[in-house]
């Protein structure tokens, strides 16, 4: 094994060791307090599914360097590859789908299950969805793999005569290949009608994840197109209606009144619709008061937090306000960074993936310089626009968890986050996580060319059989493109304005 790159792999083990050590950190400083020294089985699945979501994301940059032990082979098969990085790809992925579909599912349902029934009853409640619901997916997966699981490639049939071996080379630009006829090689000379259709069947697992990743990729372009702008501009519009002074005692007191009184009324729909649940009414009306009490309750502590920094109180008072005010320019700070990837994005996919013939590399050129300058500096450049894309993903979902009644709302707090919050975003970030990995392999094709991913999710994935055309047209770009268009715009119309106090809460009838 001579190509064998020991620095890689020992790189790949501590990069997953920092990854597990840091996921651990996030749990336990964002859970609640309420969750602490029990839910043991879901914060596994949390730590689990986070590593999982992070090292995929980071294989792509592996799947570059470990290309590059084989850069002084002449083909790919000449040289003994550093890692099975196809192999890699197919188990991350697979995992990542059970994880989605079967193990998270299941631990929400086990910790939301009626806290008063026994844990074996929670455990066979949870149990029944997450079997009911793999039936339904082994069901669904084997009739499609059977009926559409091919793929057709689009290939050329070439053919030329044979030629004497020449005494002399004489070839240039104009002189292409042996011969006296065309002076071209056949390659070029093929006419439209040599092209046809080569169809194969796709390997089983290869369809699972590309059934995954259709999935997801639904969610990452609403999620996305609408995060990616409302992500820096969040933060922008935050330093723009930020608190300009402290205010009095007397406005103190005549606000905190106001959200005492919204309190007292959340309290005690909440415990109606807790009565509703016992009695057995969990109908529609149930479930779409259910997401106005969670909606009213995080602008409830929205409030709260915003009235804290106002009238600051305490013997730290005035350190208190002078860390807001600082808390407030670094919003700024980041946002504006934040507003520069995003544009750096948008603009990437319309001149590199919209545009045919691409107008220029751009960031592909990017990291392959960061890379001659230093050798790990591009891989963190192109894992760092990567995971921009994940932080733009939650940030979307957020936000239309506020705007739209039937997205639930699962907010991530420091130190009050609840573990059903957590597995939510947890697996929605798994599966956005495959898309972002698809859509990563597909804007920096260049970069990573003649990776294992590419194979995956270039070549399988736009051939499949049934869905090659959303990827043949460019849908997911263009409604990605579209989304964070109509979001910019609604923040520059709206998001400068300060959020109106809501009238008396009540439930729906």
């Amino acid at each position: 094994m001579g190509d064998f790159n020991l620095a890689l792999v020992i790189v790949a083990i501590v990069v997953c060791v920092l990854v597990f050590l840091f996921n651990v950190y996030l749990l336990v400083n964002y859970q609640h307090p309420d969750d602490k020294n029990q839910a043991y089985f879901p914060k596994f699945v949390v730590v689990l599914g986070l590593s999982v979501a992070a090292i995929s994301i980071l294989m792509l940059p592996a799947d570059v360097a470990n290309r590059q032990a084989c850069r002084h082979a002449i083909y790919n098969g000449a040289c003994n590859l550093t890692l099975p990085m196809k192999d890699l790809w197919l188990a991350i992925y697979i995992v990542d789908a059970i994880l989605v579909f079967f193990v998270i599912p299941f631990a929400m349902f086990y910790y939301e299950g009626d806290q008063d029934k026994s844990v074996w009853k929670r455990m066979k409640s949870a149990l029944l969805w997450v079997i009911v619901t793999a039936i339904v997916c082994a069901l669904v997966l084997g009739i499609l793999y059977g009926l559409v699981g091919k793929v057709d490639f689009t290939v050329r049939h070439l053919s030329s005569s044979t030629q004497s071996f020449p005494a002399s080379w004489d070839f240039s630009s104009t002189v292409q290949c042996v011969g006296t006829g065309a002076r071209q090689c056949s390659a070029y000379s093929a006419n439209a009608a040599s092209e046809t259709t080569w169809t194969m069947r796709t390997t089983f697992p290869e369809y699972v994840v590309a059934l995954a990743t259709i999935v997801g990729s639904f969610l990452f372009t609403i999620f996305g197109g609408v995060g990616i702008a409302c992500l820096p501009l969040g933060l922008i519009f935050s330093f723009i209606r930020r608190p300009k002074a402290v205010i009095t005692r007397s406005q103190y007191i005549k606000e905190a009144t106001e959200l005492a009184k919204k309190a007292r009324e959340l309290k005690k729909a909440a415990d109606a619709l807790h009565q509703e649940e016992r009695s057995g009414g969990k109908g529609r009306k149930w479930r779409k008061n259910v997401k106005s009490v969670e909606k009213e309750l995080l602008l409830l502590e929205e409030d709260v937090n915003a009235l804290e920094e106002m009238y600051p109180q305490g013997e730290k008072a005035e350190a208190s306000w002078a860390m807001t005010v600082l808390g407030y320019l670094a919003k700024l700070v980041l946002g504006v960074l934040g507003l520069i990837v995003s544009v750096a994005w948008v603009a990437h996919i319309v001149i590199y993936l919209l545009i045919d013939p691409p107008l220029s590399p751009f960031l592909n050129e990017v990291f392959i310089k960061l890379d001659d300058v230093w050798g790990l500096l591009g891989t963190a450049a192109f894992a760092f626009f990567c995971f921009y894309l994940l932080l733009a993903v939650i940030a979307g979902a957020m936000m239309l968890g506020l705007k739209l009644v039937f997205i639930t709302i699962h907010p991530m707090k420091w130190g009050a986050t609840l573990m059903n919050s957590f597995l939510f975003n947890v697996g929605l970030i798994l599966l956005c996580s495959i898309s972002v990995i698809q859509f990563c392999s597909t804007a920096f094709a260049y970069y990573a060319q003649a990776t294992a991913a590419q194979e995956i999710f270039g070549h399988t994935l736009q051939s499949l059989r049934g869905i090659k055309y959303l990827y043949k047209y460019n849908v997911f770009q263009i409604a990605f493109i579209i989304l964070a268009g109509l979001t910019f715009v609604y923040y520059a119309a709206f998001g400068w304005r300060r959020k109106k106090p809501t009238g008396r809460f009540q439930l729906s009838t």
